[in-house]
């Protein structure tokens, strides 16, 4: 019957086209498998970061736990790290308990980690189209947030480090808070730090997205990716831009590393002469516990340098998440395969 031949017909063609694109996928899932197995050839820098949990601009320490930070930031070539003083209330203001051991710290960052900038790392859920806490929007709350930076390298902080999520590539009011807080870092002789997502897939994607899917912070959310010219707008206030490449969700030791490697040399060849640039690796177990672990991001990250023509103009290195999930075995991983030879 004419019905029946059509349904065989239909069939036939799903097959085809299904056996057609698993062909595809599989050739793909080869070619990254065969470009991840040559062992990188570009060693790491000197010049990394660390996000450090809030207990220590919270409570007190013991000398001993002071002595043996300034040594493991020594060991390991970190720069600048993160410290945790936040999160911003609602109306832009930190309470003061939240961080009455600072001065403390800060002092005993002198002693022991003398040289390595200790930055205030402030952010919070940015209000967005109803979702969220802090509202940028507001100038009243972005005064309130400059009032609570002054305060932070009043205590001797060498510099302001934010991380507000989800921002969004049109966000005109970030960019104002960065542009008055520069002037408060560079009036200071401070640092000015910012963690964003990585860069967009496709930068036309955007349109769609706004039009079709909700904004705000969540599952069912589109993602707050930078587009090229947002990113190159960060990086021309900042002094450093972190890029929080980790929670890659990908199945395969060579799909994370080619996604670590793809946004290393796409945002060291966009913005690599514009700022100091930290690409973000994890020490911690993503809730979808694939393939993505510090291995595979140092890995990933020295396979994108290698692929650049030349090292950019200002310095790079990688930003540690997180100093408190850290454990001696991943730091002798990351003294291995990243630092240089002669700093290990």
């Amino acid at each position: 019957m004419a019905w029946k031949r059509r349904i065989v017909r239909s069939l036939r063609w799903a097959g085809w086209t299904a056996a057609y694109g698993l062909g595809l996928l599989a050739l793909l899932l080869a070619g990254v498998w065969a470009w991840w197995q040559p062992e990188p050839e570009t060693r790491g820098t000197t010049v990394n970061a660390l996000w450090a949990r809030h207990q220590w601009v919270g409570e007190p320490h013991t000398e001993q736990e002071y002595r043996d930070l300034g040594r493991l930031l020594r060991q390991n070539a970190i720069t600048d790290v993160y410290f945790h003083a936040g999160p911003f209330e609602a109306d832009g203001t930190v309470p003061a308990a939240k961080y009455r051991n600072a001065r403390t710290l800060i002092e005993k960052m002198r002693v022991h980690a003398p040289g390595v900038r200790a930055q205030a790392y402030l952010g919070q859920i940015r209000k967005v189209d109803g979702y969220g806490v802090t509202d940028l929007d507001d100038p009243a709350v972005r005064d309130r947030v400059l009032a609570t930076d002054k305060t932070f390298l009043d205590l001797g902080f060498h510099g302001i480090h934010y991380d507000f999520e989800p921002i969004y590539p049109d966000d005109e009011a970030f960019l104002t808070l960065l542009d008055r807080t520069r002037a408060l870092t560079r009036a200071r002789g401070a640092t000015l730090s910012v963690a964003i997502e990585q860069l967009t897939l496709a930068d036309a994607s955007q349109p769609v997205y706004r039009a079709f899917i909700p904004r705000g912070w969540g599952r069912f959310h589109y993602p707050p990716r930078p587009t090229e010219d947002y990113l190159r707008r960060i990086a021309d206030r900042a002094d450093q831009v972190a890029i929080m490449t980790y929670d890659v969700s990908l199945p395969t030791e060579s799909l994370a590393g080619r996604h670590f490697a793809h946004h290393t040399e796409r945002t060291l060849r966009l913005i690599g002469d514009r700022t100091t640039v930290f690409m973000g690796v994890p020490t911690y177990r993503p809730m979808m516990d694939w393939a993505e672990d510090l291995t595979v991001a140092l890995r990933g990250i020295r396979r994108g340098l290698d692929a650049l023509d030349r090292p950019p103009a200002r310095p790079y290195g990688v930003g540690i998440y997180a100093e408190w999930t850290t454990v001696p075995a991943e730091w002798a991983l990351y003294r291995a395969n990243w630092l240089p030879d002669a700093s290990r």
